[in-house]
């Protein structure tokens, strides 16, 4: 694929020499477009030796080949990181004063843009009001993180990791193969209220059934995303035109808004960590250990929302279910998905590894696909988003045969 960075000036801009080196590694045609400032960081050697391609800022080079139209023209995918709020007014406003925004102005391809400044310029309203006509235009935002920034300030601002700029970039050169089709993925983990300051809960993190939403949305789905407790950091990575976010907390909660989407939903995935059982009553004031009821908490069985979904299946709806688990005999872990697969109705099962590198709170995740049969009909590890793509893959499949 060819693709451009363009790097702006900023301090971040040390992070986008890891990204060219990675999208150089992945095998892509990398042409770096940095602006002037981004030069008083780091410079034009580097870019060259690391994209090895040559690079100028300048719309007066190449001349005869029109170079400050061509590169847009032939880019398969355009990646500004780090993007400074001067940039993202200029992006906004269509200013072409130099090559990088030539070649923004010029591109049809997918643009992927990484913000980084200080936190009062980006909560700025201008800003602000920037990022929301990008988005409005396709543009896919990637972060800002929050974190430690220039001159030891701290807030969000701080450019995304070049690891997630990749991802973002991998997600927007996807094939549209579920274009047409409407998704339905629950993600995040129910709350089951004790009283007004407990609950019962769990440890998900909500990044995997993100990272289907996105993925899905991403390669053409309309999709839906059911949030369950999910932190806003993790929620943002699903902020695409092609989503939209239902919020629930507990059990009951998200079988309703499940219940609610599935009728128009050609594909059902079950991201979500649904808690098996909620305390009978939530107390309506604050338990303590004086009421000498913290000791004991009767509990209800909540209903398995997936086994519903899959009883009450429309036409040739799709539902995939997840099954985490910390057996760590693979024959086991397969053979205790299988008998959750059939017992639960649904057409593929996700088995992913629950330990501590990969399931709940991790960046990484490792999964086996059970399909027809109790067969492993494909497996990943890798990143979440890797792995979301891996189970679209096999949705794909699955409908197909």
């Amino acid at each position: 694929m060819n693709i451009v960075v363009g790097v702006t000036g900023g301090i971040a801009a040390y992070k986008a020499v890891q990204l060219v080196r990675l999208l150089t590694k992945g095998g892509h045609d990398v042409t770096v477009v940095p602006t002037e400032d981004a030069l008083r960081f780091v410079g034009l050697p580097t870019w060259e030796s690391l994209s090895r391609n040559p690079v100028t800022t300048s719309v007066h080079e190449d001349v005869a080949r029109v170079r400050h139209v061509a590169l847009g023209q032939n880019a398969d995918l355009v990646v500004v990181a780090p993007a400074t709020a001067n940039t993202i007014a200029k992006m906004t406003a269509g200013i072409a004063d130099d090559l990088l925004g030539t070649t923004l102005l010029a591109t049809e391809a997918p643009v992927v843009i990484a913000p980084a400044m200080h936190a009062e310029m980006w909560r700025h309203p201008a800003t602000q009001a920037n990022i929301r006509t990008l988005r409005e235009r396709g543009v896919i935002i990637v972060g800002p993180a929050e974190g430690e920034l220039a001159g030891g300030d701290s807030g969000p601002g701080r450019m995304s990791e070049p690891e997630e700029i990749l991802d973002a970039a991998h997600a927007a050169l996807a094939p549209q193969d579920l274009a047409g089709l409407t998704v339905a993925v629950s993600a995040g983990g129910t709350r089951e209220p004790i009283d007004p300051v407990r609950f019962l809960g769990n440890r998900s993190s909500g990044r995997q059934g993100v990272a289907l939403a996105a993925a899905a949305a991403a390669r053409g789905a309309d999709v839906v995303l059911v949030a369950a407790h999910i932190e806003q950091d993790v929620l943002a990575d699903a902020r695409h035109p092609g989503i939209r976010v239902e919020r629930v907390e507990t059990a009951a909660e998200l079988a309703d808004a499940m219940r609610a989407v599935a009728p128009d939903a050609d594909v059902i995935v079950m991201a979500a960590a649904v808690a098996d059982y909620r305390p009978a009553e939530a107390a309506a004031q604050k338990l303590t250990k004086e009421d000498g009821v913290l000791a004991r908490i009767d509990l209800v069985e909540n209903e398995d929302v997936v086994a519903g979904l899959a009883a009450n299946r429309p036409g040739e709806q799709t539902i995939v279910a997840f099954a985490a688990e910390t057996l760590a005999d693979p024959d086991q872990r397969r053979e205790r998905a299988r008998r959750k697969r059939e017992r639960k109705g649904v057409d593929l099962l996700a088995v992913n590894r629950a330990d501590a590198a990969h399931g709940f709170e991790r960046a990484d995740n490792a999964i086996e696909i059970i399909g027809d049969g109790g067969e492993v009909v494909a497996e990943r590890s890798g990143s979440k988003a890797e792995v979301a793509d891996a189970i679209w893959d096999a949705v794909l499949v699955y409908r197909a045969e």
